[in-house]
């Protein structure tokens, strides 16, 4: 069992969620802490969790996960809502890199992921789960707008039956303006932004990119088991097994080189794309007003 299974089974599934994704990170600006059982020299591992509950209506959480040295099992130390969040920021909008910070109503955390691509996937599927929970959350609204017209019909047409027998604060207009004033008065929450993210981690198209960085961090992975068995055996003396690890190693950097570059291609050609959509537009538009100019 991997580690995001492991913390699913520990922390989400018995309070009836569902976790989506979950990044390792580390704190770019150290903050200071008086005091945490962290053990020496707080030896801990930090992941940052994006779950939703199995329950309707579905709520999405970003949960703050720690391992403390020697122990095998995870803590929940912080969770705050999606309508808490109010900013992603990932630093660089020109290039994959670990560095992602999010800004919440009340904290600012500034993180480091383990690698660029495990930041890419925590970030693109944040984006669409938060753009899921906002589009449920209209069409709920929606749905609510729709029953409150339909009950406010049926008193209209109970109080022209009972007319005589109502009094003025019991009248059917009285009620649409108080269910007026309170659609008025009500004020939906303000949707995060993401800022400095990637076109393609924030597009529609991206489900090759999420396999291509679900990808790389895999290499990653892989690439630091080898080097952890490569110092390992060093220390033990080993020449033989540091050398096919050292193989292993190579195999690996230059797998992980050429998902990068199919990455960049990739990009290349969405971008290239876009511009090809913007310059049919503007062909169509020039044919349109010559279309009119010589109608006339």
């Amino acid at each position: 069992m991997n580690i995001q299974s492991s913390i699913n089974k520990e922390v989400f599934i018995p309070r009836d969620e569902r976790m989506l994704v979950a990044v390792e990170v580390k704190r770019r600006q150290r903050k200071r802490m008086s005091f945490l059982p962290t053990g020496a020299k707080g030896n801990y591992a930090t992941f940052i969790c994006v779950s939703v509950t199995n329950t309707r209506p579905h709520q999405l959480f970003i949960t703050k996960v720690k391992q403390f040295g020697g122990s095998s099992t995870f803590t929940r130390r912080s969770q705050w809502t999606v309508e808490q969040l109010r900013q992603v920021n990932g630093i660089n909008p020109n290039k994959d890199s670990p560095e992602f910070d999010l800004v919440f109503d009340n904290t600012v955390d500034q993180w480091v992921a383990s690698s660029a691509a495990e930041k890419c996937i925590f970030v693109q599927i944040l984006y669409h789960a938060c753009q899921t929970y906002w589009e449920g959350k209209a069409g709920s609204l929606g749905k609510a707008g729709k029953l409150g017209k339909v009950s406010n019909q049926r008193r209209v047409s109970q109080g022209a039956h009972h007319e005589v027998r109502a009094g003025p604060s019991d009248s059917p207009a009285s009620a649409s303006r108080t269910l007026q004033a309170r659609r008025k008065s009500y004020i939906p929450p303000k949707q995060a932004e993401f800022i400095n993210c990637q076109s393609k981690l924030t597009g529609d198209a991206c489900t090759m990119n999420l396999v291509i960085y679900r990808c790389k961090a895999f290499l990653n992975r892989v690439k630091n088991m080898m080097v952890a068995n490569q110092s390992h055996s060093h220390s033990r003396g080993q020449p033989g097994q540091r050398v096919r690890g050292s193989t292993m190693g190579n195999v690996v950097h230059r797998v992980n080189v050429a998902l990068g570059e199919r990455g960049d291609r990739l990009t290349r050609a969405e971008d290239k794309t876009v511009e090809l959509m913007h310059k049919a537009q503007q062909f169509a538009d020039t044919a349109h007003k010559l279309a009119l100019k010589y109608s006339k």
